[in-house]
């Protein structure tokens, strides 16, 4: 809630105040550097959670040999409190910049045209409008365009918050990464895309001057390009891990039911071991069951995170000859050619991240250049707020519940309860995640298509009001000089 206060007026009043008083053919660069510093902080961000989350929890309370499991481990919890102190340290740092900025700033000079602002010439005058507020938000609500601008944001804004919030799971769960391993590849590879396309699409508007419908036409394209890009992850994709009694059977074979009882074969029965335990080990067949005692294992060597159990009776039931009955802590890795597949998944997404980032700046274009400058401010809060408030917070939620349908191994807390999902069915992942992703920017390119009409319609209707005025002017002039001479004025012959 705090740092909704002191951010608030951050973006709205300062991109106003930016694009009133900069020149014209300048706004779309400077708007573009500001987005692409915005990306670099959580570019750093990423870096840090990823570096927060290779270190356990409880940092020098715990002594690391006695703990059995590691960062790739789905039960790891990493020091998800040390971010918090550095990022809360900087941002402090953040906030003294903003008690040495002038009062005013001179108003850069047109090329084309010098005109004053708000009566003062090279200076600035009142900023804020001297308009009443609500009737400056009922124009703006009345405005069939901004009402598209706002619909069209806050769909495209769901589907990308659903996606960057659960991408390092999908990462995770499909692609056999570790946590760590996924934030920092997004930290170091999708936002340095994300911030070079901003900063592309501010260049392209300054260099050729685009109108407010050439800048929805960049929008649209790239947009449209980024979601073909998009489509083509569906198929990038890689099988199930294996895990006995829940993807596969303990014979190796695909398991088509994922009961808790598919657990218990006639392998383990007389262990009596518990169906909620989540200890994993691979066995030296490649397939991995959830603890030990699943496993059949009878003895176990070594201590922490070298332990080695012996005697698996369940390692003997899969068709393939095992060099013998041993497994060790942990999942197995994926294959080789889930690597592979994860390498084009990573170049299919930094070039979509890329081309989606070129559109955003001529974007928010469209949102400034489409009212009058008396409710700009309005126009970019109420964005901002719909945005950040409808369009970032309920899609995790929802993005969460469906995601949760695709689990099959939930953990137990310790006090009783289900905890964490340990293990999902990565195709039903996929289809869920993506699907909803797809869904959200579908409906985003067709109200981006209406969008396109209303501003065409406008466009043509401003067109043709000057001629209109023109026409009418040149019939009152006709009017006078019949009314004064008592005839009509001659003809010119054009030669």
């Amino acid at each position: 809630m705090l740092r909704g206060i002191g951010e608030t007026p951050v973006m709205p009043l300062g991109l106003s105040y930016l694009d009133d008083f900069s020149q014209e053919e300048n706004t779309a660069l400077y708007l573009a550097c500001i987005q692409t510093v915005g990306i670099i902080g959580p570019m750093f961000g990423f870096l840090l959670g990823s570096f927060c989350a290779r270190l356990y929890v409880d940092i020098g309370a715990v002594d690391l040999d006695v703990i059995a499991i590691n960062h790739k481990d789905s039960r790891w919890v990493g020091a998800w409190w040390l971010g918090f102190l550095v990022t809360g340290a900087v941002m402090l740092l953040a906030g003294i910049p903003f008690w040495f900025l002038p009062k005013s700033l001179p108003k850069q000079e047109s090329k084309n045209s010098k005109k004053a602002v708000n009566g003062t010439q090279g200076e600035q005058g009142p900023f804020l409008p001297q308009e009443d507020f609500l009737p400056s938000l009922k124009r703006l609500f009345s405005d069939s365009v901004y009402i598209l601008i706002i619909c069209t944001s806050l769909v495209a804004v769901s589907g990308f918050i659903g996606m960057i919030t659960f991408k390092p799971k999908f990462m995770e769960q499909t692609y056999g990464q570790s946590s760590s391993k996924a934030i920092f590849m997004i930290g170091i590879m999708n936002l340095p895309a994300v911030a070079l396309g901003i900063i592309t699409g501010g260049f392209v508007m300054k260099r050729f001057k685009l109108s407010i419908l050439g800048a929805a036409r960049v929008s649209v394209t790239t947009s449209l390009v980024s979601f073909c890009l998009l489509l083509t992850q569906y198929f990038l994709q890689c099988r199930n891990a294996q895990v006995a009694g829940l993807t596969v059977s303990y014979e190796g074979l695909p398991e088509v039911s994922y009961e808790p009882e598919t657990l218990l074969a006639q392998c383990n029965t007389e262990c009596s071991c518990s169906l909620k335990h989540w200890d994993p080990v691979c066995a030296s067949n490649g397939i991995t069951y959830a603890n030990p005692c699943l496993a059949g294992c009878q003895t176990a060597t070594g201590f922490g995170k070298d332990m080695v159990f012996h005697n698996c009776t369940c390692i003997g039931e899969v068709p393939i000859l095992p060099t013998n009955m041993s497994a060790t802590l942990g999942q197995c890795s994926r294959s080789e050619d889930c690597d592979k597949m994860f390498k084009f998944y990573m170049a299919i997404s930094v070039l979509g991240a890329f081309v989606s980032a070129c559109g955003a700046t001529p974007g928010y274009i469209v949102l400034l250049r489409h009212v009058d400058v008396k409710t700009q401010i309005e126009n970019v809060f109420n964005h901002f707020l719909a945005v950040v408030q409808i369009g970032g917070i309920p899609p995790p939620i929802y993005f969460g519940a469906l995601i949760d349908q695709a689990c099959l191994k939930w953990g137990t807390k310790r006090c009783g309860g289900r905890g964490a999902c340990r293990l999902y069915d990565t195709d039903a992942f996929r289809s869920r995640f993506l699907g909803l992703i797809y869904g959200l920017y579908a409906l985003s390119y067709v109200l981006w298509a209406l969008l396109y009409k209303r501003l065409v319609q406008r466009h043509k209707k401003k067109a043709a009001e000057p001629e209109a005025v023109n026409q009418e002017g040149n019939d009152d002039s006709s009017k006078n000089t019949q009314d004064e001479t008592g005839q009509e004025p001659e003809k010119e012959t054009n030669i």
